[in-house]
């Protein structure tokens, strides 16, 4: 599997999920689907559960070689279990709960909020283990399966016999098929089904799922219960169909159907595989909700992670933890839409940057880089060291209502902890060196830091040409979101290649902060 991990925030919320803790549970029955770059993925046999609506309820495990952060930097982990419901027909699936362990021992257990679907991937580990889980678990299933499939031959016989020169251009549907709990069955004549839209004159073929009691499902520690119906193999004449094994499931049209349209078609097999169900997507795809029955709002939001999107977006922000209530209820808050500012004669500002080392680190919410020492700025006649550098997309910041494609944000704090961050925005252009240095080290894991020996970056390189800047008085424009933070905005964006930018939105297509009210600050600009 892919070397970056990545825990996503997707899936249905299920209140019926407060069951046993994992040392409860009844010995697991792990059985490996794949490994791949010091990894392994593996699914548990005793723990597959069909759900009335046509979805498996399946357990994945993904077991790392080495410890690493999870998504918000809290915990250290060499393994992670994730229940998920695949849906066989659509080819996705949707996360409800995760426990992280180090070393065998369980350090957190969290229930995934936000109802989202993602889409698995063809020949991804995602669609090995929707393959595995919608195998046939009983003879029952199989001869339900079998007979259908016998069903469908006969009357595509029948249709062929009174049009023998069109016997192989047509198929036929004859069952009774129900969307959400369908599964297309496979030409008889390819060695794998990839579903895709049909040929001229092929009608698309259906077989229906067995249903099963819910209650075997609401609870996935109380042992295994039928699963989904197998993928066959239609029969090119009318004799009766024997169930197969599934070959590997492929489900190009539905990850086509929920895909980024920017962001997914040049994804490589690696990049694709990153979306695996147990460690969660990148980021590389809009993932689209399923249809779920109306849910009220919680009022407890301590379990929720801060992100820019579902539970944990922006307008929750200060629900999330008590030292979080600034983002909700602050007067001074950034970014803001710079308009109506007073044109003035401010005083330039001093760059002391040189040529130093750096860390980056993807920290789950954004690419931060940190330097050493020995760089700052002066301004109003204080200095202020620099700290680190991140980047947003698209620009935070507005001018004039303007947006840009990213901004990089230089974050300063001085020795009595005050802080000046200066914002750079960047619009699409030509390559920009400096970005391309940083990019060329970008951390294969969430957590992971690089820290590349003899590479060196300077940010005077970074600068504008023209210096002129705008200023007001904010705050962070994540959590806490402390308030009293100067701000110098430059008017002028840098140049970033389309291929720069292209390289971050995989990994964040969005991480702004809305703007926010202005509430008559003063804001200066040069004239």
């Amino acid at each position: 599997m892919s070397a970056r991990s990545r825990l996503s925030i997707s899936a249905l919320t299920l209140a019926l999920l407060a069951g046993p803790t994992l040392a409860a549970t009844a010995p697991a029955q792990w059985q490996t689907v794949a490994t791949q770059s010091g990894s392994t993925v593996d699914i548990d046999k005793g723990r597959i559960s069909r759900l009335k609506s046509g979805k498996t309820a399946v357990w994945t495990r993904l077991t790392l070689d080495h410890a690493v952060l999870d998504f918000e930097g809290q915990v250290r982990y060499t393994s992670v279990q994730a229940l998920s419901h695949y849906d066989c027909a659509q080819g996705s699936f949707s996360t409800q709960k995760r426990v992280f362990l180090l070393d065998g021992r369980e350090v957190k257990t969290e229930k995934v909020s936000g109802p989202w679907q993602s889409a698995t991937q063809a020949d991804s580990l995602d669609a090995k283990v929707l393959n595995e889980a919608c195998k046939p678990r009983t003879v029952g299933e199989m001869q339900q399966t079998a007979a259908r499939v016998a069903a469908v031959a006969a009357a595509a016989n029948e249709v062929n016999a009174a049009r023998p020169h069109a016997m192989h251009a047509e198929m036929v549907s004859t069952v009774d098929a129900t969307p959400p709990r369908s599964m297309k069955v496979a030409d008889a004549h390819a060695p794998a089904p990839t579903p895709a839209a049909p040929a001229a004159g092929e009608k698309q073929r259906f077989i229906d799922m067995p249903l099963i009691d819910k209650s075997k499902a609401e609870d996935p520690f109380k042992g295994s219960a039928p699963p989904a119906a197998p993928v066959v193999t239609a029969p090119a004449s009318g004799h009766a169909a024997t169930p197969k094994s599934p070959p590997a499931y492929a489900p190009a049209a539905a990850a086509a159907s929920h895909a980024d349209p920017v962001a997914m078609p040049d994804l490589s097999r690696q990049q694709r595989e990153m979306m695996l169900a147990t460690s969660g997507p990148r980021k590389v795809a809009l993932k689209k909700k399923a249809p779920v029955d109306d849910v009220p709002p919680p009022t407890d939001y301590s379990h929720v992670h801060w992100g820019y999107a579902g539970l944990g977006g922006p307008e929750n922000w200060g629900k999330i933890n008590s030292s979080y209530t600034t983002c909700g209820t602050g007067k001074r808050q950034s970014p803001i839409d710079i308009r109506g500012g007073i044109k003035v004669d401010l005083e330039p500002i001093r760059f002391d940057y040189r040529t130093t080392e750096f860390r980056i680190v993807d920290n789950g919410h954004t690419v931060q880089v940190d330097v050493g020492e020995g760089n700052s700025i002066t301004v109003m006649g204080q200095t202020y060291p620099l700290v680190q550098f991140h980047f947003h997309r698209p620009s935070e910041e507005r001018i004039n209502g303007k947006s840009f494609d990213m901004v990089v944000h230089l974050v300063h704090k001085d020795y009595d902890n005050h802080l000046a961050v200066i914002a750079i925005p960047m619009e699409k252009g030509m390559e920009n060196p400096v970005i391309q240095t940083l990019w060329n080290h970008l951390p294969l894991e969430v957590g992971m830091d690089v820290a590349p020996p003899d590479v060196t970056i300077n940010l005077a390189n970074l600068l504008p040409q023209s210096r002129e800047y705008y200023t007001y008085m904010g705050s962070l424009t994540t959590p806490p979101c402390t308030e009293n933070v100067l701000w110098m905005v430059f008017k002028n964006p840098v140049p970033v290649s389309q291929e720069q930018i292209g390289i971050f939105a995989r990994l964040y297509p969005n991480n702004a902060r809305p703007v926010q009210p202005a509430n008559d600050r003063l804001i200066k600009g040069s004239r």
